[in-house]
């Protein structure tokens, strides 16, 4: 470390968490470029928080499994032989490998390809090749090592911290009411894409966050069909919803895939999200691959997956990736600004960025616990 470098823990105190909105400005710019605060953010945002691992819909059946990473650790979830999800750290407790290598798939038993070594459905281990006569060795005491496993919706949840709040208690009954009046039973899942954005993961959020105070200037199309005016912020404890009345007559590509009453855009702390239009929803899920490089996961659903609707899901998913060519621009703009020696922070609007303001200080007090 130079003798320029402020301490972490000063970084940290940079930011602000009691002031009021009219009065608070954005976390500051070395959280977005600092390597420390990356670190940190791993051992306490992405550790202490429920991170989507999956989706139901891949594991209803025995045997059924999904792998992913979080905050650098591999995670598996998968059905066991009593129908139980459970999930693991997906590392072999003999050397260490990743015992299922897919991101998805189904298996009668958990097998690492490195040694052979077998792991039960339960994460039990049950075959250990060539490893008859060792001393002291308990099989009872070298299983899968677990990790808390939640269902909420049509989603699972892990998390990597052994101790925490549950997902219901996260999550809170408001939002969970709010989502269940939204019968996404009825939508069905149709297809997943990958983003990649030149910014730190937060660059991402914020501009999530902010209210829709960009949408009318970046992303015309779909300004077209909100009610702008009388877009809305309501924050929870660990969420925050933003929501526009939509418009009858707007731009034709986006009128025709972006219909009902009211658009709602929900944020989950602190990388999830949900965007639902009447018959057509999309969850994002935000990953850092790098202190200027993300990774968002789209998943887009559909209320008729058929042959028939096919044209306009693909119609509704080309809206959307207009939307991200926009955002993918503007983000990289940002973080290349966040480097510049001109800028620290910047204050947030009262009217807009109440969500931004709450996604800061929750951030704040995870950084600080940590």
């Amino acid at each position: 470390m130079t003798g320029t470098t402020p301490p972490l823990d000063e970084l940290i105190q940079q930011y602000d968490p009691q002031l009021p909105l009219a009065e608070a400005s954005t976390i500051p710019s070395s959280w977005y470029i600092d390597e420390r605060i990356a670190a940190l953010e791993r051992r306490t945002t992405f550790s202490r928080t429920w991170q989507l691992a999956g989706r139901v819909d891949q594991l209803r059946e025995t045997g059924e499994y999904v792998t992913c990473e979080i905050a650098g650790e591999p995670i598996l979830v998968v059905r066991g032989d009593d129908r139980v999800l459970r999930g693991f750290f997906n590392v072999c407790r003999h050397h260490a490998a990743a015992v299922m290598t897919a991101p998805q798939g189904c298996a009668q038993n958990l097998r690492c390809p490195y040694h052979g070594w077998t792991y039960t459905l339960q994460g039990a281990l049950k075959g250990t090749p060539s490893f008859n006569s060792e001393c002291d060795f308990d099989r009872s005491a070298h299983g899968l090592v677990p990790v808390a496993t939640a269902v909420w919706e049509n989603w699972v949840f892990v998390r990597l911290d052994a101790e925490g709040p549950g997902l219901e208690e996260f999550l809170g009954q408001p939002l969970i009411d709010e989502i269940a009046a939204l019968r996404l039973d009825r939508l069905h899942w149709f297809e997943r894409r990958h983003y990649f954005f030149d910014c730190n993961w937060k660059v991402f959020v914020d501009n999530y966050l902010d209210g829709g105070y960009h949408v009318p200037h970046l992303h015309k199309g779909l300004n077209s069909v909100l009610d702008f005016k009388n877009y809305t912020i309501e924050n929870g404890r660990h969420h925050c919803l933003q929501s526009s009345p939509m418009v009858k007559e707007g731009d034709a590509q986006f009128a025709a895939v972006r219909g009902g009453d009211r658009a709602m855009y929900y944020w989950l702390h602190p990388n999830f999200m949900v965007n639902w239009y009447e018959g057509t929803m999309d969850t994002n899920l935000v990953l850092p691959l790098g202190l200027d490089r993300t990774e968002v996961i789209f998943d887009f659903y559909f209320a008729d997956v058929s042959e028939a609707a096919r044209e306009r899901n693909r119609a509704s998913i080309d809206v959307g990736n207009i939307i991200q060519d926009e955002d993918m621009a503007i983000c990289k703009s940002v973080q290349r600004g966040l480097n510049s020696r001109a800028y620290s922070t910047g204050r947030l609007s009262v009217r807009r960025e109440a969500g931004e303001h709450l996604f800061h200080r929750l951030l704040h007090a995870e950084l600080s616990a940590g």
